[in-house]
């Protein structure tokens, strides 16, 4: 017997994480984006991370189909960048409102992000609902800052 969804939700409630801004454009030149929390390191060599992306999402559609992508790790200070690429807004307008530069394969890297991370997909796979997706780092951009954190449906930073 499986948990239900609201149990699952629940516990997963319990898991604070990083939130990141996941990016990319398509073979058209559109830019994508959507925040992020499921986002992992993979592996050193080669330096890979993964992300988990729903299927539906015209993002995840253009990541897969332009194979290139980027991770943003939000700053304690980007709680509104989270909500803008959370949803109820276009691509457009959510590209509009942030400062962000291409990186070397095209994708757009949030500028003022505590870090960037450029990556070519090396691998997809299907699970339930979501693709999840490994590229391989072909480039990582450091800033200075906090992170913001999610945890218990609402937005956190470090206690120092």
């Amino acid at each position: 017997m499986t948990v239900d969804a609201s149990q699952f939700k629940d516990a997963l409630k319990l898991w604070a994480s990083g939130v990141t801004v996941v990016t990319t454009a398509d073979r058209g030149g559109q830019l994508k984006g959507m925040t992020a929390t499921a986002f992992s390191s993979v592996s050193m060599e080669p330096p890979q991370i993964l992300v988990c992306l729903n299927q539906r999402t015209d993002t995840g559609n253009g990541l897969l189909e332009s194979r290139f992508f980027g991770v943003n790790i939000l700053t304690r200070e980007q709680e509104v960048v989270s909500n803008q690429f959370a949803g109820n807004t276009t691509q457009a307008e959510r590209f509009a409102a942030v400062p962000w530069v291409a990186g070397q394969t095209g994708v757009p890297l949030l500028s003022e992000s505590l870090a960037s991370l450029e990556c070519r997909v090396v691998q997809q796979i299907q699970a339930g609902s979501h693709w999840i997706v490994v590229g391989e780092v072909e480039r990582a951009i450091c800033r200075q800052g906090d992170p913001l954190l999610y945890y218990s449906g609402g937005y956190r930073g470090l206690d120092k």
